[in-house]
Order: C-alpha cells, then sequence, then structure tokens
C-alpha cells in the first residue's frame, strides 16, 4: 500500500531542491552576464576592437635642412621598396629565387634578409629591397599574383643633393637598428617613431634628431576576419618635423670644396659676431645617401680601410699640433704678463739654448732673424723669440692662459662628433704617461709642437676669439627653426670675455697679424685682413739631421696650417686651415684662405659687376 503522505513530502523535498539549483544556475548565470555585460564591458569591447579594428601607425615627414640663404641641403624624395610578411610566404629561399627572375637581388640582398629574418617577428612586414625603379615596381607589379605576401610600398627617404659636399657637418640617416631601438627605449621615446625606419646617424641630423623627426599619426582600419581592410574609422594625421636653417653658406662650402680637390685637410670659417659657422668641410669625403638605405659591405670596407680615413670629421676630430699660428696667442700671453712689452727685443742666430745647455734648438730659418721684437717676431714667425718666450713663461701659465681660448676642450658645437684636442701641462702629463714634464717640453709647446694638439674648429674659435678681442660665442651651426606657423631665430650661446691687465695687448697682437698678411698673401687683396701661417711636423727630426721633404713618405710631410679673418676693421669671418702632409703653411694653405676670403668678401662686388 502506497504511503502518499512520504510520497508528497519526498516530492516536495526534490522540487525544493530542483528550485535552489535553477535558482542558484540563474544567480550564477546573471552574475556572469552583468560581469560580462557591465563590469568587464570595456575590456571585451577593446578585444573585440583589436580583432574588428587595426591601428596602423603613419610615420612623419622629416623636417629639411637649408643653409643660411634658404638654400635645400637635406631634403625628403618618394622611393619604392620591397616589403615581405614572413607568415604569409611558405617557403621564403624558393620565392626569392622566383623573384630574383624578375627583380635582380643580389647575393648580399638575399643574405642580408635572410639574416633579419632571425629576429624578426614573422607577421611584421620587413623591407626585402629598397629604391626600386619605375620599370621594376611595373614588372612586380604584373606577377604580383604569383607572390603572396610581397608587396610594393611607397614612402619617403632622404636624399642629400649635393651628395659629399656637406657630409660631416650634416651626417645623415640609417635604418634604426637594435642599439638605437634600445636607447629611444630607455628615454621613454620608442613610441614616438612608430613606423618610422630612420634615424639620425651622425651630424646635425643626429644632433637635431628631435626637431626633424616629428611625431606620428595613426589610421584606424576596419578589417575582417582574413585581416583585409573594410573601411578607415578614423585618421590622425602626423605632425610633420621641423624645418632648420643652418648659418652654413652653401656658396662657401662649394669654393672650400673646390680648392681642396680631394686633398686631406679640412676648412672651418666662423662669423665672430655670433659664432655661426659658414663653412665645415673635411675631405677627402663620401657621398651620405648611400648609407641612407644601407650600405654594401663592400662599400663600407673601402670607405673603412682607406688610409685617407674619409669617414673622421676632421673638422672636429682631426687633431694636429697648431705650429705657428698659435704664436699671436702667445706673444698675447707675454704681453699680458709682462714678460715681454711691445719693444722687448731679442737677438736670434738661427738657434736657442737653454742656459747650461749644449743642445740648439733651431730656428726654421737657419741663419737667424737677427734683433726680432714681438711685431718683426710674429711677421717673420720667429721659431727663436716663441723658444724664449715659452721658457720665460712656463708651461702652466700658457695651459692656464690658453684654456679660455677653447684649447684641450670641446667647443660645444652643436654634432657629437668632436673632440678635445690636448692642452699639455705638467699635471697632465703626470696624469697621462706618470712621467715628469722636462723644460724641453715647455720649449716645443712654444711653437705649437710636441703634446699640444688642436682641432680646425677649435682653432678658427681660437682665431675669432682673438679677432674679437676677447669676446666668445659658442660655435654653433643652427640659425634657426620654422615649422608651420613661423620661424624663430636660435638664441646666440654668449660667453663670459677674456679681460686682460690692458686691453691694448689685443690690438698690438691683432695690428701684428694685420702687418703679416699684408707683407705676404694678401697685400694686394681688395679689404685688409689679418693672417698667421703654421708649418707643423708631423714627426721630430734630431738636432744634426735636416728634414727633406723629397725623401719623406707622403703621410709624414709637414702640415700647412692658416688662421686668417677679414675684414681688419670690423670681423666677419675667420677661418682655419689645415692641409695634410702638405709642406709649408705659406705657400700651400695660404692661397686657399686667400681664395675664401676672396669669395666671401668679394662676392656682392663681383655680383654686381656680372
Amino acid at each position: 500500500m502506497h504511503d502518499h503522505a512520504a510520497e508528497a513530502s519526498l516530492f516536495k523535498r526534490r522540487a525544493l531542491f530542483t528550485f535552489v539549483c535553477v535558482v542558484i544556475l540563474l544567480g550564477i548565470l546573471l552574475s556572469n552576464l552583468y560581469h560580462l555585460q557591465i563590469v568587464s564591458y570595456t575590456d571585451y569591447e577593446t578585444r573585440s576592437n583589436d580583432n574588428r579594428i587595426r591601428v596602423v601607425p603613419v610615420p612623419p615627414s622629416r623636417g629639411l635642412i637649408y643653409d643660411r640663404h634658404g638654400k635645400l641641403l637635406a631634403e625628403n624624395q618618394p622611393f619604392f621598396a620591397l616589403e615581405l610578411i614572413p607568415e604569409k610566404v611558405k617557403n621564403i629561399q624558393e620565392t626569392l629565387t622566383r623573384l630574383s627572375q624578375i627583380i635582380p637581388l643580389s647575393a648580399e640582398e638575399q643574405e642580408k634578409f635572410t639574416e633579419s629574418l632571425k629576429y624578426h617577428r614573422r607577421f611584421k612586414p620587413l623591407i626585402l629591397k629598397t629604391s626600386l625603379t619605375e620599370e621594376q615596381v611595373a614588372q612586380f607589379s604584373v606577377n604580383q599574383h604569383e607572390f603572396p605576401g610581397i608587396s610594393v610600398v611607397a614612402g619617403l627617404k632622404r636624399h642629400y643633393p649635393h651628395q659629399g659636399l656637406l657630409t660631416h657637418a650634416l651626417g645623415y640617416v640609417g635604418r634604426i637598428n637594435d642599439r638605437d631601438k634600445l636607447r629611444l627605449q630607455q628615454a621613454g621615446e620608442w613610441k614616438d617613431y612608430a613606423g618610422t625606419k630612420y634615424i639620425g646617424k651622425q651630424g646635425i641630423e643626429k644632433f637635431y634628431e628631435t626637431l626633424l623627426h616629428g611625431k606620428p599619426g595613426h589610421l584606424e582600419e576596419e578589417v575582417n576576419n582574413r585581416g583585409r581592410t573594410i573601411r578607415t574609422l578614423k585618421s590622425v594625421p602626423p605632425d610633420p618635423g621641423q624645418d632648420i636653417y643652418l648659418t652654413l653658406d652653401l656658396e662657401l662650402q662649394k669654393k672650400a670644396f673646390e680648392l681642396l680637390d680631394g686633398r686631406r685637410g679640412s676648412v672651418v670659417a666662423i662669423d665672430p659676431r655670433d659664432g655661426g659657422i659658414l663653412a665645415m668641410l673635411s675631405s677627402p669625403t663620401y657621398d651620405p645617401n648611400q648609407f641612407v638605405h644601407g650600405i654594401s659591405s663592400k662599400a663600407y670596407g673601402e670607405l673603412l680601410n682607406s688610409r685617407s680615413r674619409p669617414l673622421i670629421n676632421r673638422a672636429t676630430q682631426g687633431q694636429y699640433a697648431p705650429a705657428s699660428t698659435i704664436k699671436p696667442h702667445l706673444a698675447l700671453l707675454g704681453l699680458d704678463e709682462n714678460t715681454i712689452t711691445a719693444k722687448t727685443r731679442i737677438w736670434d742666430p738661427g738657434f736657442w739654448q737653454i742656459p747650461g745647455v749644449e743642445r740648439k734648438y733651431r730656428d726654421w730659418k737657419r741663419w737667424g732673424h737677427g734683433w726680432v721684437d714681438v711685431n718683426t717676431a710674429l711677421i717673420g714667425s720667429c721659431d727663436t723669440y716663441f723658444y724664449d718666450l715659452a721658457y720665460k713663461t712656463g708651461v702652466d701659465k700658457i695651459a692656464s692662459f690658453m684654456q679660455p681660448f677653447g684649447f684641450g676642450e670641446r667647443t660645444g658645437v652643436d654634432i657629437f662628433e668632436e673632440s678635445a684636442g690636448i692642452m699639455p701641462s705638467k699635471d697632465w702629463k703626470r696624469m697621462r704617461y706618470n712621467q715628469p714634464w722636462y723644460i724641453g717640453d715647455t720649449i716645443s709647446v712654444g711653437i705649437g709642437q710636441g703634446y699640444w694638439t688642436t682641432t680646425p674648429l677649435q682653432l678658427a674659435n681660437a682665431a675669432a676669439i682673438m679677432a674679437n678681442k676677447g669676446k666668445r660665442f659658442v660655435p654653433h651651426m643652427l640659425k634657426s627653426i620654422k615649422d608651420n606657423t613661423s620661424k624663430i631665430d636660435s638664441p646666440v650661446d654668449e660667453k663670459a670675455p677674456i679681460v686682460l691687465n690692458d686691453q691694448k695687448n689685443w690690438d698690438i697682437i691683432n695690428e701684428s697679424m694685420m702687418n703679416t698678411a699684408h707683407k705676404s698673401r694678401f697685400k694686394d687683396a681688395g679689404y685688409t685682413a689679418a693672417m698667421k701661417t703654421g708649418t707643423a711636423q708631423v714627426f721630430s727630426v734630431a738636432e744634426d739631421e735636416k728634414y727633406d721633404a723629397e725623401t719623406v713618405d707622403e703621410f709624414l710631410k709637414d702640415n700647412a696650417l692658416i688662421i686668417a679673418y677679414a675684414p681688419y676693421e670690423n670681423p666677419t669671418i675667420v677661418l682655419a686651415v689645415v692641409l695634410e702632409n702638405a709642406g709649408w703653411g705659406g705657400a700651400n694653405a695660404g692661397p686657399v684662405a686667400r681664395a675664401l676670403l676672396d669669395e666671401y668678401m668679394l662676392r656682392d662686388s663681383l655680383e654686381f659687376n656680372q
């Protein structure tokens, strides 16, 4: 007999349990729906959009570079390149082989691309070949259906229309490498390079990278499940880099390039009124355009191993003994310390001796200059006079006096490739060589030889300070910056002037430099100039030996130097010329300086007559 009461009770309990389970499950379902739709809505919407919306970075166009007169020095040109997405290509090597039958791919290009694949994400595009010609683009377009995953992309590349004329001043841009990426990431600037493949590597291009680069934009594209673009949802244009105007004078630079004609050496010209660099040439040079998309190993090896060292910026990195070009500064020191006066005379028999020492320090004129004072010593570049002056002054006073002129330290010019040179002293030699300083070391310093080395830029800067009678500026190449709205002049960095015990001493030395110019190289110039030449030994000659230029190796011959400025009354240009292994300074560097000053000083009158 059935117990209906018991069965009814059991049913109720089971029904209640089932109901509770349903309620709990519904609660869980509702809770999950709340979490998905309310709490995590933003997160899942973002994930959905990431699958549906693709953000494509748009790189900015790089700012242009002009000279002081608005002549274009660096521009952007359109180019075409082959781009490959690794994950869309089944057999890369086979594809490259077939592709090379349509578009030539050298073994080096294929090897370089294969090497790059090892460190590249397979879903990201990788450049296979740059600088395609229009004919190559057309040939590939006809056969593109045979090469899934490979496409032609267009872009802008940096181009230097004057090729090697301004290489060491402008520098160049090149592909962003791992070292560049790491540096940008550490500086928190990597996001600013989204979509950008190039970055300044040297010179102005590197120093003013922040100004020239600009800010990237982006496109938001709606894509289907296969990644194909359906439509563009949003476009944020990039901010182009700022155009910059340099203090460089393109015509003066061309003249310097023409005069050096590939010879090893350097020319630096400065406007002493504000420190603006008018010309900066290092010779020999090279075409920076070959570095933009990557230079071949063979071509780079030739540049790297060349005995003439074209990769070195001689203007800021070349270190040369200043020789007699620093005699005006040493004479100024002697006057300022009252070691000599304008009327102090010594007898020059063709040599000088340290008191009590037999060794003779020879003058360049073996029969001597006779009686000389500071004026005739500078005009005749009398070594004996400056041996005696250095001996009486001492190297530490020389080093201390020369430091404000910029010797032994970087000038602060707006490129990173600069050497400090050497301004020797007793402490310097002890620290460098752990050796004591000898009197003979001081005598060599007295004629700009021995341990003393300087760069052509330092030499030009020191000459500008002399011409300015102590007024100093930081040498620079940036003149002004231009964006979409305005052109703003760059501020001039003026340093504290050099103040002498007697300011009239500036006039004594500058007048001697003027006399030097107009008794030799500039006597028939249409303007008043001042100058001092120098001939620097590259190796030491024994006391009883004679230097023979005919038998000496080419790279051991004397360097020819000159500093000059004009017009004497109110200087607007100061220059330094260094010609490696050219021989006598006046005979070899002198004509270069004269031609450059003629180009600059007589330009307006020549244009008027034409």
